[in-house]
């Protein structure tokens, strides 16, 4: 039987391990988008732009508000690596899609996140298990 002090102490230990494995996946992400020349925010918006989606939903998948996202984007369309179509259903909308110079970069990216991951010495199960538990612990409510 744990007592609340063994509790509060072992939930305090894991809160330390997902920080550090955010802090490890952070400076990871960071040092590969400055191979491409490329700020950590426009790594992540290339890693997520996954197919033509909305700034909402391109925000969402940041974790961070659309405002952000729309001044991160500004400076990739600048760049020519992506650009705002009009939404197929949503006339207020409009569509980010990747140019072929964009989806170039983003397969570069892609390629340089895989090597050398944070999570790289986990095999797949794992990967999948720990998945698994942090969307359960993301969800909980």
């Amino acid at each position: 039987m744990t007592t609340p002090e063994a509790h509060v102490i072992a939930e305090r230990r894991l809160c330390g391990l997902v920080n550090g494995l955010a802090r490890r996946i952070a400076d990871h992400v960071r040092d590969r988008a400055a191979v491409l020349d490329l700020t950590a925010p426009q790594a992540t918006a290339l890693r997520e732009l996954t197919g033509p989606m909305t700034m909402r939903e391109l925000a969402d998948r940041m974790a961070c508000e659309p405002s952000n996202a729309t001044f991160v984007i500004d400076k990739l369309e600048g760049r020519g690596l992506l650009e705002r179509h009009p939404h197929p259903t949503d006339r207020r909308a409009k569509q980010l899609v990747l140019t072929d110079e964009g989806a170039a970069l983003r397969e570069r990216l892609m390629e340089l996140l895989a090597r050398e991951s944070p999570l790289a010495g986990l095999s797949q199960d794992e990967q999948d298990a720990l998945q698994g538990l942090l969307h359960k612990a993301v969800t909980h409510t």
